[in-house]
């Protein structure tokens, strides 16, 4: 490969010089010097780990360098502080979204862009009016009066990136904005990002899909182990070499070889008629030991939902029947006794606990199987345990001590599926778009893992929005919309224009 490169010009909004950072005596920033221009789209790339988010949590103010500076528009920056970063023109959208649920759609949009009438009463009628022409603008069919946790992830990331582009900035941070988007949303997102560069905005942008880079990038800095290793202009640059780039190493198959025979075992999981709220469809399939049942459809087509009321998240009716035996729905903490597992689509509300160890988190739902007699708690057996998974996960990590929150979201992940691992394989694992925000190198391990414990006979339901992940994982794909199975497609007639009809309502076309 060749060497190293960095664009250097004057005039740059964002001047980084040899950024350091550390975490828990890790270092996740190692000497970064780069220089982004207005106008442009510049795209980090790099392996979960490589120190992406921390670069932009420095830039946003959120952290304070261990050594280095950054200047924005040629003002060098003295304090580290959102607020003041907020005053040079910078804003932020983390992978993670935080909106406040309690508010509606209209308040969450304008918070801190208040209009306010005499005596300092909120012209509510006039800030709905501007939500709408906000929404209407980027072409979102929302209800600004609609409460903001009836939202979906997808309806909430562009909320939330309207919001942040909306104002006069001048540098827009975007980590991961495409991740849980429908291609229809992703091309609104891509209309956004054009007409912010148009009007001379410096965006950086984190996203580990190839087709993205080369659809809306100007530059592409790529990074490994903390370092900026290589910038240069998006046509410099082939796919291949971006990869092999970022991992380091040659990624000649990134989905592992598996059995694709018929599978005549007696289901392991049957779901009958089963409803959940919001959709007036019911669903019924089965799940065999060792198959991977994927889930294809348009954002809004209820798998999420489905899933969720099959582990007892969701209220839902109908019949799940494991092993034979059925199951009482709604009863999340039975379906885990009798070996239902299941990762979240949304791994920082519902996967793990962020302000908690690797320790805990692994091993705190299942610390029954780590207490004696007189409730006392076997330490050193929880943590053989948890080391044992960790290596079989392979999670990167400093000690079992460490803050989950300050791991990688590749690594996270990992942590999500290796605590229904420490106790032993579950009989089932429901994965809810399990790499979303994840790198090709976590894709490719992590593949691996599904892969090795579908051989074991763990039935997994996967539900993805990749179509490659889905297509290439699975057994075979139910097609969902409105709720509903729209169509079931095997293993040898899975390819995308057939999932994309079925998923868009249109069975009888050539599906």
């Amino acid at each position: 490969m060749s060497e190293a490169r960095a664009i250097s010009q004057p005039g740059a909004a964002i001047a980084c010089e040899a950024l350091s950072k550390g975490f828990d005596g890790v270092p996740v920033l190692r000497d970064v010097s780069v220089q982004f221009m207005p106008g442009t789209v510049n795209v980090l790339a790099g392996e979960n780990g490589a120190g992406k988010s921390t670069l932009f949590k420095l830039i946003s103010g959120q952290l304070t360098p261990d050594s280095g500076s950054i200047a924005l528009h040629g003002t060098p920056v003295r304090r580290f502080d959102p607020k003041i970063a907020q005053q040079a023109g910078v804003s932020i959208i983390p992978q993670e979204l935080a909106p406040i649920p309690e508010m509606r759609l209209w308040q969450n949009l304008l918070i801190g862009h208040e209009q306010t009438g005499p005596f300092g009463i909120v012209r509510r009628r006039l800030m709905i009016e501007q939500a709408q022409r906000m929404l209407a603008g980027v072409g979102l069919d929302l209800d600004p009066n609609m409460p903001m946790r009836s939202l979906g992830v997808a309806s909430t990331q562009m909320v939330e990136i309207l919001k942040a582009t909306s104002w006069d900035s001048s540098i827009v941070l975007m980590d991961e904005p495409s991740s849980s988007l429908s291609s229809r949303e992703t091309e609104q997102l891509f209309r956004v990002i054009r007409m912010l560069r148009e009007r001379g905005v410096c965006i950086l942008y984190t996203s580990h899909r190839m087709e993205e880079i080369e659809a809306i990038s100007d530059t592409v800095a790529i990074m490994r182990d903390g370092a900026i290793i290589h910038h240069d202009v998006t046509t410099a640059l082939s796919e291949h070499q971006i990869i092999s780039l970022m991992v380091g190493r040659e990624l000649t198959e990134l989905f592992p070889d598996r059995r694709i025979e018929q599978n005549r075992a007696a289901p392991i999981l049957t779901v009958r008629d089963l409803h959940v709220t919001g959709y007036n469809q019911r669903v019924s399939f089965e799940l065999r030991p060792g198959e991977i049942l994927g889930f294809g459809g348009l954002v809004g087509a209820g798998r999420s939902e489905m899933l969720e009321g099959i582990f007892g998240l969701r209220e839902a009716n109908g019949e799940v029947v494991l092993d034979g035996e059925r199951l009482p729905l709604g009863h999340m903490a039975r379906s885990i006794r009798r070996g239902i597992a299941m990762v979240p689509e949304d791994r920082k509300l519902a996967g793990v606990l962020t302000s908690l160890s690797i320790l805990d988190n692994i091993t705190l739902p299942h610390l029954d199987s780590f207490t004696g007699p007189g409730g006392v708690i076997d330490n050193k057996a929880r943590r053989e345990r948890t080391l044992a998974v960790l290596e079989r996960t392979r999670v990167v990590y400093a000690q079992l001590g460490q803050r989950v929150g300050n791991l990688s979201g590749g690594n996270q992940q990992k942590v999500a599926i290796a605590r229904w691992l420490v106790t032993g394989a579950p009989r089932v694992l429901i994965l809810d778009e399990p790499t979303r925000g994840i790198d090709v190198g976590a894709r490719s391990e992590l593949y691996r893992l599904i892969n090795e414990l579908a051989a074991t006979g763990v039935g997994i339901l996967l539900a993805s929005s990749d179509m490659p992940e889905l297509i290439n994982l699975s057994h075979r794909v139910l097609v969902m919309r409105g709720g509903g199975i729209m169509g079931e497609l095997s293993k040898n007639e899975l390819d995308q224009e057939r999932i994309l009809r079925l998923a868009m309502g249109r069975a009888g076309d050539g599906a």
